[in-house]
């Protein structure tokens, strides 16, 4: 089978490996499809050093089911996120799973950009969902992030009658906006949202999936508060999602918070920030963070595009074939795509599993 695997910043490679076994408790899924994230985009740019597992987002039909797994069948269509937390630590306990050194040991193997997946045992208990006949696999392939950002959405202070900022729309801020009106919805406030960003064509992908208002992203510190003051009788916003990274976004968002107001902070950030510390504790700012999610989040994320309350299937803006993976992360890295699918699908040997000799094709990684 066809694997991404990365060996460095410089040698990220398109390998040919045997289809993984599988244990009695495990499962065997072909691939159908995997979305390229900014955290694999991430990963890469700062040159992490291996083991580096790129690709979650991802779905795929089950071909192998081990003796012991009762809850799956063979040919089912299934969601597989890459992290499970333990359930049982301090950081469990808490609610804060992501902080979980189980969640971040847990992955896949050998990663969402492979023709095959073992899911491990743990996967199969509490990550692996059933991939309902209203959902294609590209809006399937969704789950994941959307989970991210039903959990950061959660974690945002909100009440009736509230205006929500985010900034940066981006395939996940545009997630985020879907997400922010249909959990306040499910909770029966109103809650009007406003999205900010540098591309125009993104602006108006935000209006069409339901913005109440957009404003283009401008250098000036005090641009956001300025746009938001007019919506909100001059108070401000009352919660600032970040989705962009950098100094600006949040420097922007300190400034275009009410008083008393919250930021949620859902981009990685490479460089230090400046921070007022007076004005955050004269003005009773809240400062909160979201990383990843949790099992209970991938059940909701599931239902929220099932039901269609939320829409992914204007989201993708480019599908390329595996061999193509250094084009997307270079159309990621550029800007010059929204969402970038990668269609993979590889032919389950019905008689018994091929092995390879090794080889590979190497791609410069951007």
């Amino acid at each position: 089978m066809r694997a991404v695997i990365y060996h460095s910043y410089e040698d990220i490679r398109i390998e040919n490996r045997s289809i993984p076994s599988i244990t009695e408790a495990e499962l065997l899924v072909q691939v159908h499809g995997c979305g390229l994230c900014g955290s694999d985009i991430l990963k890469i740019v700062k040159q992490v050093p291996p083991p580096v597992v790129l690709g979650h987002e991802l779905t795929g039909t089950i071909v192998e089911r081990g003796k012991a797994v009762s809850d799956f069948a063979v040919g089912q269509r299934v969601i597989v996120a890459h992290h499970v937390p333990c359930g049982k630590c301090h950081y469990c306990r808490h609610a804060n799973y992501s902080m979980c050194t189980a969640f971040k040991a847990s992955n896949i193997d050998p990663c969402g950009f492979a023709e095959y997946i073992r899911v491990p045992a743990q996967h199969v208990r509490h990550t692996t969902l059933l991939l309902p006949d209203a959902l294609n696999a590209e809006e399937g392939s969704f789950v994941e992030p959307l989970a991210c950002c039903v959990r950061a959405v959660r974690r945002t202070p909100m009440v009736e009658g509230d205006s929500v900022v985010v900034m940066g729309l981006g395939s996940v801020g545009l997630l985020m906006m879907q997400a922010l009106k249909a959990i306040a919805g499910a909770r029966g406030q109103h809650v009007r949202v406003y999205g900010v960003d540098l591309l125009p064509e993104r602006l108006r992908l935000a209006r069409d999936l339901g913005a109440d208002n957009v404003f283009l992203a401008s250098s000036d510190e005090q641009s956001l508060r300025l746009a938001i003051d007019a919506y909100t009788e001059g108070r401000g916003a009352d919660a600032i999602i970040i989705t962009a990274p950098g100094q600006r976004p949040f420097i922007q968002a300190m400034a275009g918070v009410r008083k008393g107001g919250a930021i949620n902070i859902f981009a990685a950030h490479t460089g230090a920030v400046p921070i007022n510390l007076e004005h955050i504790y004269s003005r009773e700012i809240s400062i909160t963070s979201t990383y990843s999610s949790s099992p209970e989040e991938l059940r909701i994320a599931l239902d929220l595009l099932a039901s269609r309350k939320v829409s992914a299937n204007t989201l993708i803006s480019h599908r390329l074939p595996l061999a193509q993976f250094s084009e997307g992360v270079r159309l990621m890295r550029e800007r010059e795509a929204l969402k970038v699918y990668f269609e993979i699908g590889g032919t389950y040997p019905s008689c018994q599993r091929r092995s390879f000799a090794a080889s590979t094709q190497a791609f410069p990684s951007g």
